[in-house]
């Protein structure tokens, strides 16, 4: 028989929250999660849920579809559909409100994860791939089903050497405007350093804009 896959998941926050975080990570991130998860808190003072899951191949389980490699010589897979559909098991409570978010490449699965599903509420990308190739024409050709977005990019991140990867700064301001354009309540904000600087701290800028954001729609 096949070996069964278990999801590795780390949990933070009151159980039983009404408003579950969920973030893609891998070992750089855990090690900065609890930092992160203490920030939201004390960002937005809402009480919630943040599930942390483990991801052990950014470029195959993360890509939305493959693509070819952009640095080194690791190509991108196409298992966002499938990882999708794992993390879908995780909001299965309809009583709650679940909002997806995460750095880097995980930003990006982030942003595309609400193109393909209304069950979030919120995408808070940090310094999302915008480079990748082919995401602003799927952008631009298809609708995204949450209306509350946030993005956020290092403001040394375009000024990299890879051709590919310097594209992310106009990338990222192309789906900030047309998202804007769609009626999408979206900020931009530019963080001091290159993309390896405080991933911690930007993540928890990005969650936390998102629920205090929602949280203001919703008293209005």
């Amino acid at each position: 028989m096949p070996a069964v896959l278990i999801m590795k998941t780390h949990e933070f926050g009151n159980p039983d929250s009404e408003i579950v975080l969920i973030q893609p990570v891998d070992d750089h991130d855990l090690a900065g999660i609890e930092n992160e998860f203490a920030a939201i808190l004390s960002s937005c003072r809402i009480n919630c849920r943040l599930t942390a899951v483990k991801v052990d191949d950014w470029n195959k389980e993360l890509s939305p579809w493959e693509a070819p490699a952009v640095f080194g010589k690791e190509s991108f897979g196409n298992g966002a559909a499938k990882k999708l559909g794992e993390l879908l098991d995780l909001c299965g409570d309809k009583s709650k409100t679940y909002y997806i978010g995460g750095y880097s490449i995980a930003g990006l699965f982030a942003l595309w994860a609400a193109y393909q599903t209304d069950i979030f509420a919120g995408a808070a990308a940090a310094s999302p791939s915008m480079w990748f190739p082919g995401f602003a024409e799927y952008m631009k050709e298809n609708r995204i089903k949450t209306d509350t977005v946030y993005l956020s990019l290092g403001d040394r991140e375009e000024r990299a050497r890879n051709p590919v990867m310097a594209t992310v700064g106009e990338r990222i301001r192309e789906a900030y405007t047309l998202l804007r354009e769609n009626g999408v309540n979206c900020t931009l904000e530019w963080n001091e350093g290159n993309h390896f600087k405080d991933a911690d701290l930007r993540t928890a800028k990005a969650f936390a804009w998102v629920l205090n954001s929602r949280s203001a729609a919703n008293c209005e």
